[in-house]
């Protein structure tokens, strides 16, 4: 099927389903009954011998759910029986592989930023004659190689609760 047909065919679908949508107004009244009383409801039968104004009123569009016969449902709808399934093992696999390949960047990523690191601690500038203002400059590169340590760590972690 072309991109162009599935376009047509979904578009048909949601301009059916939008068909059987309900729109609704949802009205909010402010009563005062004949005590003095003030209320706020939004149900029509309790307005009934008070004097009410409207607070607020909106457009709500409500759409039943239904199910893939057609018949509607409150119910969460399970998967059909043809949609792709993928065994535990097979997933397990994946979920290590993608572990161990952001493990390997994130190790990368640490190799980086305490390599800049110690660049900057070498570093010593002749405005820099208070040795608060050399901790100002390189906070920020301690902060990324705690990151990417933190990082590494919890990955480590998954990989370890993987393999249980």
């Amino acid at each position: 099927m072309t991109r162009f047909g599935a376009l047509i065919i979904l578009s048909f679908a949601l301009a059916v389903g939008m068909a059987r949508a309900q729109v609704q107004t949802q009205t909010l009244w402010n009563c005062k009954d004949k005590e003095g009383r003030t209320t706020v409801t939004n149900q029509k039968a309790d307005t009934v011998g008070k004097e009410c104004r409207v607070v607020s009123e909106e457009r709500v569009t409500v759409a039943p759910v239904r199910s893939a016969s057609g018949v509607t449902t409150n119910a969460t709808s399970k998967s059909p029986a043809s949609f792709p399934r993928e065994d535990r093992a097979a997933a397990k696999s994946n979920q290590k592989t993608t572990l161990e390949r952001e493990l390997s960047q994130e190790e990368a990523m640490l190799a980086d930023a305490k390599k800049k690191l110690a660049e900057q601690e070498s570093i010593r500038t002749g405005d820099e004659k208070n040795y608060s203002k050399v901790l100002d400059r390189i906070k920020p590169y301690q902060d990324t190689v705690e990151v990417h340590q933190k990082n590494v760590e919890a990955l480590k972690r998954e990989l370890n609760n993987l393999g249980r």
